[in-house]
C-alpha cells in the first residue's frame, strides 16, 4: 500500500507534464492568450497584495482547524500533540507559506524585487506536500467534515495557489539549477530531525518514513526516491521558469 515505487510512475507523469506544458504553451504564445491574459493581471499593483491576503487567510485557516483537530482527537499531553503536529512536512510547509505570504501582505513596496529563488523553493516543497500525498497518502484514509476541508486545503489547495503566485510573481531572471542543493537543506534537516526524534519517542510522521515498521535501509531507500522526485521537480520548476524568461514573462 505503501509501496515508494510508485514514484517510478511519477517520473513518466513529470515528462508528460512537461511536454504537455510545452506544447500548451507554445499554442499560447501563438495566440498572444497568454500575453492578454497574464501580463495586465501580473501588473496590477494591488492585485499582489490581494492574493497575498487571500493565500495567507487560506494559509492559517487550514493550520487552525488542522491544530484544533488534532488538539479534539488526540489522547496525547498538549505539549506531545503539539510536538506531533509540527513534525509533519506538510504542516511545516504550509506554515511556511502561510508566513511567507504574511510577510508579502505586510510589506511596504510590493514591486521591490525580493530575495529570487525563496518564492521557487517554497513552490517546490509545497508540490512536493502535494504529490507525495496524492501518491502514497490519498488511498490510505478518506476524511469527513472539517477534516476533509482541512485535509484538501493543505494537500491540494494551497500548493496550487503557491503555484499560481509563483507563475505570476516569481522573478525568474535568477533561477539557476546551481540552487538546487541549497533548496534540498530544509528537506534533509527535516529527515534527519524525524529519524532522530523517532528513534526516541517511537513516533514517524509517515508510514513510509517509519523504521519501526520498514527498518532503516528501506527507509533510507524511500527518501532516496523521494530526493530525487524533489531534484526532478526543482529541475522541471527551473525549466518552466527559464522558458518563461526568455519568452518575456
Amino acid at each position: 500500500m505503501y509501496n515508494i515505487n510508485n514514484l517510478f510512475a511519477f517520473s513518466s507523469v513529470m515528462v508528460k507534464i512537461f511536454l504537455i506544458y510545452n506544447f500548451i504553451f507554445t499554442i499560447s504564445k501563438k495566440l498572444t492568450l497568454t500575453c492578454y491574459l497574464y501580463k495586465p493581471l501580473k501588473h496590477i499593483f494591488f492585485m499582489k497584495r490581494i492574493l497575498s491576503l487571500l493565500f495567507c487567510f487560506t494559509g492559517w485557516f487550514a493550520l487552525t482547524i488542522q491544530y484544533y483537530l488534532m488538539l479534539e482527537t488526540s489522547k496525547l499531553p498538549f505539549g506531545e500533540t503539539t510536538i506531533r503536529f509540527f513534525s509533519y512536512f506538510t504542516i511545516l510547509t504550509n506554515l511556511l507559506a502561510a508566513l511567507y505570504f504574511t510577510y508579502q501582505s505586510l510589506r511596504n513596496n510590493l514591486s521591490k524585487p525580493e530575495n529570487s529563488g525563496i518564492l521557487s523553493a517554497l513552490t517546490v516543497y509545497i508540490l512536493i506536500v502535494g504529490l507525495i500525498y496524492q501518491i502514497l497518502l490519498r488511498q490510505t484514509w478518506n476524511p469527513t467534515g472539517m477534516q476533509r476541508v482541512a485535509d484538501e486545503l493543505l494537500h491540494s489547495i494551497i500548493p496550487v495557489l503557491v503555484l499560481i503566485y509563483w507563475y505570476l510573481y516569481e522573478d525568474k531572471k535568477a533561477l539557476n539549477y546551481r540552487i538546487i542543493p541549497k533548496w534540498a537543506v530544509y528537506p534533509v534537516i527535516y529527515f534527519i530531525y524525524i529519524l532522530v526524534r523517532g528513534g526516541f519517542s517511537g513516533f514517524y510522521p509517515y508510514p513510509f518514513i517509519d523504521v519501526t515498521q520498514l527498518g532503516l535501509m528501506k527507509v533510507v531507500m524511500n527518501a532516496f526516491w523521494i530526493v530525487l522526485l524533489f531534484a526532478g521537480l526543482s529541475a522541471l520548476l527551473i525549466r518552466i521558469g527559464k522558458a518563461l524568461k526568455s519568452d518575456g514573462f
